[in-house]
This record gives C-alpha cells, structure tokens and sequence, in this order.
C-alpha cells in the first residue's frame, strides 16, 4: 500500500507514453493532475476506469485537470488501448515500475488465497503546485469521474 499521504509532495516521475514522449511530473505545474495506476490495458475494471474518465475528459479539463494513466504495460500494448476506446488522454508504460513503486502502487496482492505482486488500483490527484491532495485506494471503476469529483467538491 501508498506510504505517500494527502498534503504530501507528489514524487516526480518521468516516463515513456504511448508516442515514445517523455512526460514528468514538472510538465504539469500549474494544473490539477488525476494520475491513476490500473493492472492492464483491455481487462474489464481498467477499461471501465479508463472509458469513464474518457467520457468525462472534457468536463475534467473544464475544471484544469490533466489526466494520465499509468500500468506496467508496454507502449505498444497502449497505443492498441488508446485506439480501440478512442482514449483522449496519455497512458505511461512502467514496464520497470519505477513509478508505480514509488506512489505506493506495486505491492502485494491476494486473489483466491494466493499472494503475489502486482499494481494496486490508486489514483492521486495532484494540486496545480505538486502537493497530493486526495488519494483513492477504493476505485469505483465504472463512476470513477463522479467519485472523484463528489470527493474533491467540485459538483
């Protein structure tokens, strides 16, 4: 689980998007950020997640939220995500989970009694100066836009 709490600094991140671009926590001073991890691309809960954030990107840009998405899936894997549900917004690939380790995102995980590691659902939002303003470690994937917005006030 994150060890990261609300009022802390966000930790600066860097990595590849689906066009190979580099993208860094520093690229959005001065915006609202929804940075969420989700498992893998085209499974049922992280394109719920992904699809309603999706249909709600332009009323989250509205309120100057950038979004982005984070998994430990390659580029490629991304660019057919993106394409196959029109996703108007940048997916990160962690394939050495350097990010997702250090928001806390990457841990031990229990299914049907076996433990293993994998990607903890979270999503942060990050204030316009870098500081983690709500953390959401219980996702409603399929109202994620409404959660967080009902959380942050702002409807």
């Amino acid at each position: 689980m994150t060890h990261l709490k609300e009022g802390d600094k966000a930790p600066d991140f860097k990595g590849l998007n689906q066009d190979e671009k580099e993208l860094r926590l520093a690229d959005f001073k001065g915006k609202k950020l929804i940075l969420y991890f989700y498992p893998k691309d085209n499974t049922p809960g992280c394109t719920a997640e992904s699809c309603n954030l999706n249909e709600n990107y332009d009323a989250l840009t509205n309120l100057g939220f950038e979004v982005i998405g984070v998994s430990p899936d390659k580029i490629a894997s991304h660019q057919k995500f993106i394409a196959k549900h029109s996703l108007a917004f940048n997916l990160i690939a962690d394939t050495e989970k350097e990010i997702l380790e250090a928001y806390g995102a990457w841990g031990m995980k229990k299914l049907y009694g076996r433990e293993y590691m994998g990607v903890i659902r979270t999503t942060f939002v990050i204030s316009e100066d870098g500081v983690i303003e709500k953390i959401f470690k219980k996702v409603k994937t399929k109202d994620h836009t409404n959660q967080i917005l009902s959380e942050m006030n702002l409807q």
